[in-house]
C-alpha cells in the first residue's frame, strides 16, 4: 500500500510540475502565441506551439467531436495506467505506471482546458530537432514508457526463479501443496 500512496503523489507531483512549468513559460514568461519563443542555449529554446495531436502530433483533432474523442480516448488510458499502478507491487514499476499517469493528467488537462496540449521545450542541435517540442509531461510519459519497457523485457518476474536449469514457479508449486 505504501508504494501506491508514493506513485499516486509522484503522479500528482508531475501533474503539478507540468502545469506550473506551462503556466510559467505562457504567463509569467510571455511565451504565449505560436511562435514565440526565448532562447535559454544554444541547443534549447522555449518556443510555444500547440499540439492538436496526440504522440508525435498522430491523430490531429480537427473537429470539436475530434477534441473530445481524444479527451475521452486519452481519459480512458489514464484510467488503465491507474488501475494497473493500483494492481502493482514492485516500486520500480509503480513509479513507472505514476509518471505516465502525471504526464497524461497533464495534457488532458490541456486538451479539456484549451482545446490543445501546450507544448514549449525545443531541443536543437542547429536545425536538427531529435524531438518534436515537448513539455514536462510529455517528457514523464516517454521516461515512464521506457522504464515499463526495459522492466518488462530485462526483470524477472519474482515469483519465478532458476533452479538447475528449469524454470521454477513459486506460485505453481504452492498450489500443488495445498491439493
Amino acid at each position: 500500500m505504501k508504494n501506491r500512496l508514493i506513485g499516486c503523489v509522484v503522479a500528482l507531483a508531475i501533474f503539478a510540475a507540468d502545469q506550473w512549468s506551462k503556466n510559467y513559460v505562457t504567463k509569467v514568461l510571455g511565451i504565449d502565441r505560436v511562435g514565440d519563443a526565448m532562447e535559454l542555449l544554444p541547443i534549447f529554446d522555449l518556443r510555444f506551439t500547440r499540439n492538436f495531436g496526440v504522440s508525435l502530433g498522430m491523430f490531429e483533432a480537427t473537429s470539436p467531436e475530434m477534441r473530445w474523442g481524444l479527451v475521452l480516448v486519452t481519459a480512458l488510458i489514464a484510467l488503465v495506467v491507474t488501475v494497473w499502478m493500483l494492481r502493482e507491487k514492485l516500486l520500480g514499476d509503480i513509479l513507472a505506471l505514476s509518471l505516465i499517469l502525471g504526464g497524461a493528467l497533464g495534457n488532458i488537462k490541456d486538451r479539456y482546458a484549451f482545446g490543445y496540449v501546450v507544448d514549449f521545450a525545443d531541443l536543437h542541435f542547429g536545425d536538427f530537432r531529435p524531438f518534436l517540442i515537448f513539455n514536462v509531461a510529455d517528457a514523464a510519459i516517454t521516461i515512464g514508457v521506457v522504464i515499463v519497457l526495459a522492466r518488462a523485457f530485462f526483470m524477472r518476474d519474482k515469483d519465478e526463479q532458476e533452479v538447475d536449469g528449469l524454470m521454477y514457479n513459486k506460485a505453481a508449486d504452492a498450489a500443488e501443496s495445498k491439493q
